[in-house]
């Protein structure tokens, strides 16, 4: 997310994820994800949470399409 665009990203439940149409975009989409998990989500990939930090478990899960996202404006 740079300054000069007006999105924020928000975690959800829903179907309908827009597409991850930047490598930056998947870094924030994960970082939010990774928080989730660290504060005690379960993970939705098969991965041993033991030998894999929540960035790479979250890293995985955006990769896989596991996680949905939705952007809104800022206002």
């Amino acid at each position: 997310m740079s300054a000069e665009t007006d999105e924020t990203i928000e975690l959800e439940e829903t179907e309908g994820t827009p597409e991850i149409d930047s490598k930056y975009r998947m870094i924030i989409v994960a970082a939010k994800r990774s928080k989730q998990l660290q504060r005690g989500a379960r993970p939705r990939v098969e991965m041993d949470p033991l030998k894999h930090k929540p960035t790479r478990v979250a890293l995985e899960e955006v990769s896989r399409g596991k996680v949905n996202f939705k952007l809104t404006e800022r206002g």
